[in-house]
C-alpha cells in the first residue's frame, strides 16, 4: 500500500554496514551497479510481471544455499562441449540463451525471489574491466538464461520491455 501511494516499488536503501556484512557473508566484493542499487533499495516488490521481487540483502545468498535443487538440475555440464568466450559473450539480440555455461549455475549468487517461474541471479565467474558481474534472467519456459554483462544492463532490458516507448538512450551508468 505504502510503495503504491508514494509511486516507490523499493524501500529504503540498505546502509553501507549492511552491504559489508552481506560482502564478508558472501566471502565476495559486490559487483558495482548491483551495490548501488542495494544502497538506493534494499529489496523491491516486484520488477514486472516475471521476475519476482528483489531479495533484501540480508535474503542474498549463493544460489547453491538458497535453490539446490535448481543447482542440482541446470549446474552439471559434464559430457557437454565445452562453450568458447566468442560464442558465449555475445550479448542482446545477437545472443542465444541456450549457450550457458551450466557449471557456473553452482557460483551464482541469487538476488531475487521466484516469481511467475522466474528467478534473477548474478554470476561471478564473469566479471568484466568494470568489475561488473554478468547478470542472468532464468524462467522455466527459457531453454536456457538470458546473460547481461551487468546488474544495470539487466534492469535497463527488464525496464525497457515493460516501457518500449520511452527513450532510454539516455539512460546510463
Amino acid at each position: 500500500m505504502e510503495a503504491h501511494a508514494s509511486g516507490w516499488l523499493g524501500t529504503s536503501g540498505a546502509v553501507e554496514a549492511d552491504i559489508e556484512v552481506l560482502e564478508r557473508r558472501l566471502g565476495a566484493q559486490l559487483p558495482p551497479s548491483y551495490r548501488q542499487f542495494l544502497a538506493a533499495t534494499d529489496g523491491w516488490s516486484h520488477v514486472n510481471d516475471t521476475e519476482g521481487p528483489f531479495l533484501v540483502a540480508a535474503q542474498v545468498g549463493w544460489l547453491r544455499d538458497l535453490d539446490p535443487d535448481l543447482v542440482d538440475a541446470w549446474g552439471d555440464d559434464e559430457g557437454l562441449p565445452a562453450i568458447p568466450d566468442d560464442e558465449y559473450l555475445q550479448y542482446g539480440e545477437d545472443q542465444d540463451c541456450v549457450i550457458v555455461r551450466r557449471e557456473h549455475f553452482r557460483t551464482a549468487l541469487q538476488i531475487s525471489a521466484w516469481g511467475d517461474s522466474a528467478l534473477l541471479m548474478l554470476n561471478p565467474a564473469i566479471v568484466n574491466a568494470q568489475g561488473e558481474w554478468e547478470a542472468w534472467a532464468f524462467a522455466n519456459w527459457y531453454p536456457g538464461v538470458f546473460r547481461y554483462p551487468s546488474f544495470w544492463d539487466l534492469m535497463a532490458d527488464l525496464i525497457k520491455s515493460d516501457y518500449p516507448d520511452e527513450d532510454w538512450a539516455r539512460l546510463r551508468l
